[in-house]
């Protein structure tokens, strides 16, 4: 019998800052930008394509052009049904999104406009962290439309999408792939802080954040918390508005609604003002819909936000949590990327 050919692996964004992930995931698409390119149906070929964008843009290079062009039509030839699309969620910074093909391009209405569309099943949203560096390395790479190849992309991806762990790859990125530095910067940051603040030393991160943002804290002690791990106040005595109930789950697992409900009722025994959800895994869908009905009254933290406070807070931090995670701020030019 002869082998299966394994799927292709697509990164497939949808939009610079994130705009039409929603509705990519809610209505089952890959959306990507281009609005300026008509319907893809009406090339013959990836030259007349190349041709067409010349004569729309004339100030703008061939090689802009052509890099355009090989993305377009690797979105509407190449990507086939069946091949794995990878979202990473600018909306949600700690996720991406996983899914596969299920039918041929398309260029739709969504919404007030009509776009360029794929149908895709979306099966899954995973924490960053289910992959090693070396593929967000290249899930970071500066285009639209990306077929990832390298470091066995297409056996590691199908793994993490049947359940179980990225198993790695030896094999180095290629010296001229155009990586996003501040996502790399990111996601290596996450990792060790991943590694340093273990169980409870998470919410011991957490409580020392909030301490720097002016709070009071008491951090209830390991083991059995009652269901919460950080009672906050505001005030030189912490007797001050908003009170502040924190539950921390250091656990790799998605919080379910349960824990969500349980730090509501946690709120009315010590008759806290606001609650915090810190939840390293992320959360259910569920809890992040239910979460929304109580936007003035609970806030949810996963592992981005974590480390989004920490930058915010960094200089304010004490030396102790400084030392345990040493880090040095730096400027870099942006160049212009290659999303469209």
């Amino acid at each position: 019998m002869a082998d299966v050919k394994p799927k292709c692996v697509w990164v497939m964004r949808a939009g610079a800052r994130g705009e039409d992930e929603t509705v990519a995931l809610e209505e089952g698409l890959a959306i990507i930008g281009f609005k300026d390119v008509p319907d893809l149906r009406n090339f013959p070929s990836r030259e007349a394509l190349i041709e067409h964008l010349l004569a729309a843009d004339p100030e703008r290079s061939r090689s802009r052009a052509q890099n355009r062009a090989a993305q377009l039509w690797a979105f509407r030839e190449e990507a086939r049904t069946g091949d794995i699309v990878v979202l990473p969620l600018k909306t949600r910074p700690s996720e991406i999104a996983l899914g596969r093909i299920t039918g041929p391009y398309d260029f739709r209405r969504v919404g007030d406009e009509q776009r360029h569309v794929r149908p895709v099943k979306w099966e899954k949203i995973v924490s960053r962290s289910k992959f090693k560096q070396d593929l967000l390395y290249s899930f970071g790479a500066f285009m639209t439309v990306c077929r990832i190849q390298r470091n066995n992309a297409e056996r590691r991806v199908s793994a993490v999408l049947e359940g179980k762990e990225d198993p790695g790859s030896d094999e180095p990125l290629p010296p001229d792939t155009r990586i996003d530095i501040a996502q790399l910067a990111h996601d290596e940051i996450v990792a060790f802080v991943r590694q340093k603040f273990v169980g409870h030393d998470l919410a011991r991160l957490v409580g020392a954040v909030l301490e720097a943002e002016g709070f009071k804290v008491i951090i209830s002690p390991p083991g059995p918390d009652r269901g919460v791990d950080i009672l906050a106040a505001r005030g030189p005595l912490g007797f001050e508005e908003p009170w502040l109930c924190v539950q921390v789950k250091a656990s790799e697992t998605p919080v379910d609604v349960n824990v969500f409900r349980a730090l509501q009722g946690v709120m009315t025994t010590f008759r806290a003002t606001h609650g915090l959800l810190v939840s390293w895994g992320g959360f259910t869908e569920v809890v992040r819909r239910e979460a929304r009905q109580h936007a003035f009254k609970i806030a949810l933290w996963d592992q981005t936000d974590i480390v989004q406070a920490i930058y915010r807070t960094y200089e304010r931090l004490s030396p102790e949590i400084q030392a345990e995670l040493p880090l040095k701020r730096i400027w870099v030019l942006v160049r212009e990327g290659m999303e469209d």
